[in-house]
């Protein structure tokens, strides 16, 4: 057994949905219903909630050793290779959050309707050293 940074041996991960960020906008927007809100506000809330909880079930991030891939219904639709990553950062981890990561192209910001976790773990392990720390 020849030995191998952490990178090189690990395994294809992907990352299973959770459901709260979609449901709790859901939820938002049924409240702004039926509050002395404007309807309107209330249905376009609601509308981006049914959005995300949509893409939930269709979307999957997909770790490998070399590239985090986007894949809906099973099929990629992106992939962006972590050699040409600069940076990445959650943002509000206490909430589902938001993954900021920077390419040497270009910045991307992703609703994180995944395991918090389990995308931070695998980030570490295989972009650990490009993560922008809170100061």
């Amino acid at each position: 057994m020849k030995s191998s940074s952490p990178t090189d041996n690990a395994e294809v991960v992907i990352l299973e949905p959770m459901y709260r960020l979609p449901l709790l906008i859901i939820l938002i927007g049924i409240f702004s219903l039926i509050s002395p809100f404007q309807t309107w506000i209330g249905i376009t809330i609601s509308s981006f909630g049914l959005f995300l909880l949509i893409q939930s079930f269709t979307l999957r991030l997909k770790f490998t050793s070399e590239d985090l891939i986007v894949m809906q219904l099973g099929k990629e639709i992106r992939c962006f290779p972590f050699k040409n990553w600069l940076a990445w950062r959650i943002f509000l981890p206490q909430l589902p959050g938001i993954l900021y990561f920077r390419e040497t192209a270009s910045p991307h910001l992703l609703p994180i309707l995944f395991d918090r976790t389990m995308l931070e773990t695998q980030l570490k392990l295989r972009v650990g050293s490009k993560e922008i720390t809170q100061k």
